[in-house]
């Protein structure tokens, strides 16, 4: 007790001893505060570097492309997109092919996860199953719907058992752009589904019982008590489709090259066949910016739709 006490005095005291021990305690949280953020940075270095060649570098290089018009005319690239009917008719098409998939899939993943919330048998398969497609790659889930959709393919010899005529699916101009929302609500679906399961399985299930009490059925239920709470996995749900479907080009590119007759000619197909194709790559990079901006305007939306009130 008495060397314990003589130790904290001499500690608290003034003295040399008790300077020099202060000092050597700074002086060690200092060194490891430098060692820890030189570790900071060398995780973060790598990560800023590929940040700033793989993504702000090509988006500046395209803002400053995008304004390179012929004979230095700042916004001539833009006015001749706006005065394009090509332009303006892959702009409609992508406006309407985002308008029917988005709410499409997002309507189909919530009900798939209501369904799969609750105690049904083999229920973690049904699962796997639906989440499968998410897991193959999308030119080859392309690959394998431009089959099912062929003349003599699945989907037609279905409907024939069905007495239902032989469809064109994306060989029709009138079915191609349908075909591509099928296949993109059957790539994407299971992944939305996820997000929506794990947020139905965070609301308590004393919420449940309270509006049982209260006299609510299901349907109620559902209405009053999950979709309030779900409005957050909700939100990020639609925002995140949104931003994939803007710029699906995959299966366009493999299946319809934006045909038949400018069907499926979405704004990021048009983008490439502006770059790749018709090396117009001052035009195609107004296009994208373009295509950034629509992308930004629509997420607003939504989530001025969709934002909390509580």
């Amino acid at each position: 007790m008495h060397l314990r006490s003589t130790a904290e005095a001499t500690l608290d005291s003034p003295g040399p001893l008790s300077i020099d021990v202060r000092r050597q305690g700074r002086e060690f949280r200092g060194n490891r505060a430098r060692v820890e953020t030189a570790t900071a940075w060398l995780y973060l270095v790598p990560i800023l570097v590929a940040v700033i060649v793989l993504r702000l570098y090509p988006v500046g290089t395209a803002i400053k492309d995008s304004f390179a018009g012929p004979h230095g005319a700042t916004f001539a690239n833009y006015s001749f997109l706006f005065s394009d009917p090509q332009f303006q008719h892959s702009l409609l098409i992508t406006l309407i092919f985002n308008a029917i998939v988005n709410p499409f899939q997002i309507l189909i993943a919530l009900g798939l996860a209501v369904l799969l919330t609750r105690k049904l048998p083999g229920r973690n398969i049904l699962r796997a199953l639906i989440f499968a497609p998410v897991a193959m790659p999308i030119p080859v889930s392309a690959v394998v719907w431009g089959q099912l959709f062929a003349q003599d393919g699945a989907a037609n010899g279905f409907l024939k058992l069905l007495g239902i005529p032989a469809q064109g699916f994306i060989a029709s101009q009138s079915e191609a752009l349908v075909s591509i929302v099928i296949l993109a609500t059957w790539i994407g679906v299971g992944f939305w589904m996820v997000f929506l399961i794990a947020g139905l399985n965070e609301i308590p299930t004393a919420l449940y019982d309270a509006a049982s009490v209260d006299g609510a059925g299901p349907l109620r239920r559902f209405w009053y008590v999950a979709l309030p709470l779900l409005r957050r996995p909700l939100t990020f749900v639609l925002v995140a489709d949104t931003l994939a479907n803007l710029v699906l080009f995959a299966p366009v590119q493999i299946l319809t090259s934006g045909g038949p007759l400018n069907a499926t000619d979405l704004l990021m197909y048009d983008i490439y066949n502006e770059a790749y194709v018709g090396q117009l790559t001052n035009i195609a990079s107004a296009e994208t910016l373009v295509l950034v901006l629509l992308s930004l305007v629509i997420v607003i939306i939504e989530f001025r739709l969709l934002r909390s009130r509580v």
